[in-house]
């Protein structure tokens, strides 16, 4: 089984751009990928730029958006208590056996499979389910998308520590989006000494390899697989990885 579980230091760190481009590299080296995300909230929010995550971890892997994330609800709170909002809910093993039933139709179609967490890694699926314990559940090894700036050292070494105790094994940290400060839209800019301190700091003090992600421009295949043109995903999906973690 070839696969990555995307989970985040906390919402908003770029999991969804992360796991859109992982997707789009993998499709654009010509190996056929699959999507899940367990389940979405938030989908009451206006509009944006880009899509919500189901429709774009879909449009990326070719799936159905609802064949990507089962279990979708309006509120941007945390799932279970998205769940109560709606009168309804999440059934532990229920939503473990959808995700290891998306496990069994990548195998099926030797495929990547790419499972996009919610929030961060302690976050409540349901009362009595984290998404630790489903990354757990599940077996794969883990991507932390993180932030690159103030505040992140703390919020990536806590998510290593949850991460480790539980048993997961860390492939990387993602810092994203990278040295994104800049005022030519078209260039990348120059990351701060700050986010490079962060960098260097979280990989000696968390022993892990800490990769980048550039700022994608927009959502599109093409955007998202030059921004992953560099990650070593290749060496992430390999049975045996030759990181830090």
């Amino acid at each position: 089984m070839r696969g990555l579980f995307v989970t985040g230091t906390d919402t908003g760190v770029g999991k969804s751009v992360l796991s859109a481009a992982l997707l789009a590299a993998v499709s654009a080296a010509g190996e056929s990928v699959r999507a899940h995300k367990p389940v979405l909230t938030g989908l009451d929010d206006p509009p944006g730029a880009w899509p919500p995550d189901h429709e774009l971890l879909g449009t990326v892997a070719a799936m159905n958006p609802e064949e990507v994330a089962p279990l979708r609800f309006g509120p941007a709170v945390s799932p279970h208590l998205a769940a109560d909002l709606a009168d309804e809910t999440i059934d532990p093993a229920g939503l473990i056996a959808r995700a290891r039933h998306a496990l069994e139709l990548a195998d099926r179609e030797n495929a990547t499979l790419i499972v996009e967490g919610v929030g961060g890694l302690l976050v409540p699926l349901a009362p009595d389910l984290s998404v630790c314990d489903l990354a757990v559940a599940l077996g794969l090894p883990l991507l932390i998308a993180a932030r690159p700036g103030l505040g992140t050292i703390n919020h990536t070494l806590l998510t290593l520590r949850a991460a480790r105790a539980a048993g997961l094994e860390v492939r990387a940290v993602v810092l994203t989006p990278w040295a994104a400060e800049t005022s030519d839209t078209t260039q990348p800019g120059q990351p701060t000494s700050l986010e490079r301190s962060n960098r260097e700091t979280i990989a000696r003090l968390g022993q892990v390899e800490v990769e980048v992600l550039p700022p994608v421009s927009s959502p599109t295949r093409a955007a998202l697989a030059a921004a992953a043109a560099e990650l070593p995903w290749r060496r992430w999906l390999a049975r045996e990885s030759s990181g830090l973690a």
